[in-house]
């Protein structure tokens, strides 16, 4: 969660020296003071920006022990296969517990069977790993367009509430008055944008490093199948006549 931190430290909703607004605490109430007058939708907002927080630095732990070297996994699997060492390329896979080994994993366990059944459980588990490096980029995406539209949305109801009080008033109202009204509803716009687009900016970026990922998993997988149809690859788990 470093890497956020340090994105809200640098954003512009502290308009003063971070070392200053870490070390006052004056201007620390002042910051906390200033988004609570944002009103009631602040709260769905700031919601949204612990989740977004949560989801980020989840994916970004998962995608970072989701990696792994393909070519040198993949050639210690064919020099294990290739001295018949089935049994130990499976174990070799399980102690890996990467995304390609489990997805090789289900192929090597049915050699000797047809090259379709392996294909077809090389797919099946190929869509669930990619299911897994997918998980929760939907919740970051509902953020990044949801937040902004809350920030709207307390924008229009506190301009709302404003001309409300001027009506109140009949006119005869300070534009100093008028001006806060105005500011405090902003607000909510401010910090919504501020949350949709950090949350954009990391789907976008997460989503490309998924689908790297996805295509690297498909080539391997590919390379793989095309490793059991060598004879060399696989006499040594035809079964004993």
């Amino acid at each position: 969660m470093n890497l956020p931190v340090l994105l809200l430290l640098q954003s512009g909703i502290a308009q003063a020296d971070t070392t200053q607004f870490a070390d006052d605490p004056e201007t620390t109430i002042r910051l906390f003071e200033i988004l609570i007058e944002g009103g009631v939708v602040m709260i769905p907002i700031a919601l949204l920006w612990i989740l977004a927080i949560y989801v980020i630095a989840e994916r970004w732990r998962f995608l970072n022990n989701a990696r792994i070297n393909n070519d040198e996994f993949l050639g210690n699997v064919e020099a294990m296969l290739r001295q018949g060492e089935t049994r130990q390329a499976m174990l070799y896979c399980d102690q890996m517990d990467k995304p390609l080994s489990r997805i090789l994993k289900q192929g090597i366990s049915r050699l000797g069977r047809p090259l379709t059944d392996i294909e077809e459980a090389i797919k099946n588990a190929g869509k669930k790993e990619t299911y897994r490096l997918e998980n929760r980029m939907d919740w970051l995406a509902t953020v990044a367009g949801v937040a902004p539209l809350l920030g709207f949305l307390g924008t229009v109801t506190g301009m709302i509430s404003a001309f409300m009080q001027i009506q109140n008033l009949q006119g005869n109202v300070n534009p100093s008055v008028l001006a806060g009204g105005i500011w405090e509803a902003l607000i909510t716009t401010a910090f919504g944008l501020f949350v949709g687009i950090i949350a954009f900016g990391f789907y976008n970026y997460l989503l490309n490093k998924i689908n790297r990922m996805i295509f690297g998993l498909e080539v391997s997988s590919t390379e793989f199948m095309e490793l059991l149809q060598k004879p060399a690859a696989r006499k040594p788990s035809e079964p004993k006549p």
